[in-house]
């Protein structure tokens, strides 16, 4: 039997055709979508080209991909990345299970456990070689063979290895799996390391962060499950739809940092007053997030905006960093573009789809009292 489609799994959440097209022109429009039109465009005016054959390559994809596998592992981490990816807003843990994706194998949500679950793990890399994606959380300790870390009797290393020659693409998320994080840090005790370190013949995405913007693991999960490839990465491989500008880029304390207002100490009048914390060692500046756009809870918040300086938490050795609340020196250059992609924000596009779906199954319920 052929594997559900996207556009079939929301079709029996009571999605219809009308809606079902309307979700694929707002995904195209929201995701800026710059697909070059064919020569014989109809005689439509090029933008409007542009924007019909984007349309069109959305809706395609809806319809013919299959809900993609997820594998999911967790090595020398605090699962802080998993509960953070259980409050994603746009788009929902659940409406990416529901309409998006499967997760085969995750040893903190998973009902099984031991033996099945494992079993379950095989069963999924076997059927779905090649073509699921693993989701990797936690760094990998190298010294002493790997003892650090170990699940089932097997090295967080050699489960590692296991998983990804069957992936078709990695993501590491949270900043131990991109960079090593704190099991990293000076002394590094275990020889931790981050994902792509280690695995150099597949591709691998990290979305660093502690823990990670939910959204962007999400986003860039379903990047990947619509157009079958990674979005543009920047140098450390991190997709530039959310690393792509600085924390102070988007920074609502920025005016004052422009301004030369500072706070200097987490009391005094400046402070009060939201003036900038640079010089209480926020990292803003050199820290490349999308912490101050999308923010954390739905949007409520993050830790500038709620008067903490920023740690500098999606950048490699944060820890060692010279200490979090020590004043910055000047901004870092901008980290080169590695990889082509579609450089948009897809996390918040994918959770259009997320008040259609609830629409269309409350229009269900109506419907069968």
């Amino acid at each position: 039997m052929p594997e559900e489609t996207i556009a079939q799994g929301l079709k029996k959440q009571g999605v219809s055709r009308r809606d079902f097209l309307k979700l694929s022109g707002l995904l195209a429009a929201a995701m800026g979508l710059n697909i070059t039109p064919p020569v014989k465009a109809s005689g439509l005016p090029s933008k409007l080209a542009r924007g019909y054959q984007a349309n069109r390559a959305v809706l395609s994809a809806l319809e013919s991909k299959p809900r993609l596998p997820v594998i999911w592992l967790e090595f020398q981490d605090c699962a802080g990345c998993s509960e953070a990816i259980t409050r994603s807003d746009s788009p929902t843990l659940v409406n990416l299970v529901l309409n998006t994706l499967t997760i085969e194998y995750h040893e903190t949500l998973s009902a099984a456990a031991g033996f099945q679950i494992e079993q379950a793990k095989q069963d999924a890399m076997k059927k779905y070689a090649g073509q699921y994606i693993l989701v990797v959380e936690g760094s990998i300790p190298l010294d002493n063979n790997g003892v650090y870390c170990t699940v089932g009797g097997k090295t967080a290393l050699s489960l590692l290895q296991e998983a990804a020659a069957g992936a078709a693409a990695i993501i590491a998320t949270g900043n131990c799996a991109s960079f090593g994080g704190l099991p990293k840090a000076n002394p590094n005790p275990t020889g931790a390391k981050g994902v792509w370190q280690i695995i150099t013949d597949k591709p691998v995405v990290n979305i660093p962060g502690c823990p990670a913007i939910p959204e962007a693991t999400t986003g860039t999960i379903a990047h990947f499950a619509l157009f079958g490839a990674l979005p543009a990465l920047d140098g450390l491989h991190r997709p530039m739809p959310f690393y792509g500008n600085t924390v102070h880029d988007r920074c609502l304390r920025r005016p004052f940092y422009e301004a030369g207002k500072f706070a200097m100490s987490f009391d005094d009048e400046g402070a009060k007053q939201g003036w900038c914390l640079y010089k209480l060692g926020c990292k803003g500046p050199t820290t490349y997030n999308a912490c101050a756009s999308i923010k954390w809870d739905e949007g409520l918040s993050f830790p500038v905006q709620s008067g903490h300086p920023c740690l500098g938490c999606s950048e490699p050795d944060f820890w060692d960093g010279g200490g979090f609340y020590q004043g910055q020196s000047a901004p870092l250059e901008r980290p080169a573009v590695t990889a082509v992609g579609a450089a948009v924000a897809v996390g918040a596009a994918i959770g259009i789809g997320t008040t259609l779906v609830n629409q269309a199954k409350k229009k269900v319920k109506e419907g069968a009292k």
